[in-house]
């Protein structure tokens, strides 16, 4: 099959990633063969393509927010049918054994594996997944739709509850991707109040059309104190901004993988007052069965642009360069 692979770490404009042949991937004992229909476009496939991420797995083919099919099972594989659509996340595997894994916080196992990482993910016609970390996915939405829930929906959904948002409380998000327009729809569903601080023209449009009440430039001051806050944008210089914008006893949840250096920060005015400063790390399978249950209840949508997965390359290269608003999936069109 031809699959993108990550050749040598760099800029994703200069060539970083190229389309190769590779083997069809043969499941595990524990695996699920999956046929991609769609794969969402994450900036984590750019950190694992431009090195902001260390080299797991040499040659890597990125994708972790994979909607297909299965289209054959390990011998060991239980709980779902051949022909059977099924979603595939960042989350691949934990050893289930650990004091994390065993108090409910798999998202911290240190032996976690992840899609489009640690193994091959959806930027190829196939893929596979072990069966007890796949998702089913019901009717309702279409496969382009689905793709960006699978990762920028869960880990916006970490994210809001990292943020200790109060009922009804007023939630400031910096940066307006694919996660965060997805974690918008959340939040005013339960009751929010949402401002949106983002560096662009089409992403505070889209922001407004979603139910914000403002949307302002990513290094202004959003126009009422917020008790909770969440930075997607991997920019540390943000990070003062938004304790500064904070209220007393606020709570700022970064919820990237990959974040730029934070500077130094000011313990009067950024911090006191019992402000909290949190970080997100990846997720629990909990965590993406409550954001599914979720998003079909409150009709949570991503805004998506379509680009055949022959073209990932500029996909990638139009995310970096925040030439689209929310998010953008890859059509499978290779063989």
């Amino acid at each position: 099959m031809r699959a993108w692979s990550v050749v040598e770490p760099g800029p994703v404009e200069e060539g970083a990633l190229r389309l190769v042949e590779k083997p069809v991937p043969v499941p595990g004992d524990d695996e699920l063969l999956v046929r991609v229909r769609a794969s969402g476009v994450c900036r984590t496939d750019l950190h694992v393509v431009e090195g902001d991420l260390p080299v797991h797995r040499p040659g890597v083919t990125p994708g972790h927010e994979v909607v297909g099919e299965v289209a054959g099972c390990g011998a060991a594989a239980h709980g779902f049918d051949v022909g059977e659509r099924v979603g595939v996340a960042w989350l691949r595997r934990t050893d289930g054994t650990c004091a994390y894994c065993a108090r409910g916080a798999e998202n911290l196992c240190p032996a976690s594996r992840y899609t489009g990482w640690d193994a091959d993910g959806g930027y190829a016609p196939y893929t596979t997944v072990p069966a007890a970390y796949a998702y089913r996915l019901p009717g309702g939405l279409d496969d382009v739709t689905y793709a960006p829930l699978l990762c920028a929906g869960i880990i916006g959904y970490r994210a809001l509850r990292r943020s200790a948002l109060p009922p009804g409380g007023r939630l400031g998000l910096y940066g307006f991707g694919g996660s965060a327009h997805l974690c918008a729809q959340v939040a005013l569903a339960e009751g929010a109040t949402v401002h949106v601080l983002t560096r662009g023209a089409a992403a505070r449009k889209l922001a407004l059309g979603l139910g914000a009440a403002s949307a302002r430039d990513a290094y202004e001051m959003p126009p009422e104190p917020l008790d909770s806050a969440i930075l997607f944008a991997p920019v540390g210089d943000l990070v003062p901004f938004a304790l500064r914008a904070l209220d007393r006893g606020g709570t700022l949840a970064i919820a990237g993988i990959h974040l730029s250096d934070v500077p130094a920060l000011r313990y009067d005015s950024e911090l006191f007052y019992e402000k909290q400063l949190r970080s997100v790390t990846s997720n629990t399978r909990e965590d993406g069965r409550e954001f599914l249950a979720l998003a079909a209840e409150h009709a949570v949508q991503a805004t998506t642009h379509a680009y055949p997965l022959s073209r990932a390359d500029q996909a990638l290269a139009d995310l970096k360069a925040g030439r689209f608003d929310g998010a953008a999936v890859l059509v499978n069109d290779l063989s």
